[in-house]
C-alpha cells in the first residue's frame, strides 16, 4: 500500500510539473538613460547668480556634462527654455540657449560657452529671445515663484542641415524622427 501511494504521489506531481509552462527568463538589465548634470546646482536646484541676470557682470553658461550616450549618437542638441512663461498670451517660452550639431564624441560644454554662432567643433548656435547669438542668462522676476529652467539635451542620429538662423521650431522639426535619447536637467531661479 506504502508503494502504491508513493507511485500515485510520483504520477500526480509529474503530471502536475508536466502542464506546467516554464517560467520565463528575467528581463535583460536596461541600458541606463542618457544623463545630462553640471557640477554648478543639482537639479531641481537653485541656479547660482553667475548664470542668471543677476550676475556681476555679464552671465556665463553652466558647464554641462553628459553620459550614456546612446550607440548611433551623430550629433547633440541643447535647448534652454522657461517653461513657466507664455509670451503674448500664446505656447511660447522664453528660449535662453540654442545649440546643435555639437559633435556625437562630445561628452561636455565647457563653462561660459563663447557667444559666437559656429564653434570650432562644428557646434551651432542660435539666436536667443533676445535676438542675440548664444546664452541669455535667466532673468524671471523676484516677485511670485521660482521659474524651472529646462535644460534639455537630445542625442541624435544625424547632423542638423541648418544654420545659425534656425529658429527653435526649425531644429525640432529637424530632428523630429532623429531623436535617440533625451536627457533632462531643471534649475530653479527668481531674483533676489
Amino acid at each position: 500500500m506504502k508503494s502504491w501511494i508513493a507511485t500515485l504521489v510520483l504520477v500526480s506531481t509529474a503530471a502536475g510539473t508536466m502542464g506546467q509552462t516554464p517560467s520565463a527568463p528575467p528581463p535583460a538589465p536596461t541600458k541606463p538613460r542618457l544623463t545630462l548634470t553640471t557640477d554648478a546646482f543639482e537639479d531641481g536646484g537653485i541656479i547660482p547668480n553667475r548664470f542668471t541676470m543677476a550676475a556681476e557682470g555679464t552671465p556665463v553658461s553652466p558647464k554641462l556634462t553628459w553620459t550614456y550616450v546612446p550607440d548611433g549618437t551623430v550629433s547633440f542638441a541643447v535647448i534652454l527654455h522657461d517653461p513657466d512663461t507664455s509670451l503674448m498670451k500664446k505656447t511660447d517660452e522664453v528660449l535662453h540657449w540654442l545649440i546643435f550639431n555639437i559633435p556625437g564624441s562630445a561628452h561636455e560644454l565647457s563653462e561660459g560657452v563663447p557667444a559666437q554662432a559656429q564653434l570650432p567643433d562644428g557646434s551651432i548656435q542660435g539666436l536667443n529671445q533676445g535676438k542675440k547669438v548664444g546664452y541669455m542668462g535667466m532673468g524671471a522676476a523676484a516677485v511670485g515663484p521660482y521659474h524651472h529652467y529646462t535644460f534639455e539635451l537630445f542625442a541624435l542620429d544625424t547632423k542638423l542641415t541648418l544654420g545659425p538662423d534656425a529658429t527653435q521650431s526649425d531644429v525640432m522639426k529637424a530632428m523630429d524622427g532623429h531623436i535617440l535619447m533625451k536627457g533632462v536637467l531643471v534649475g530653479r531661479f527668481h531674483r533676489p
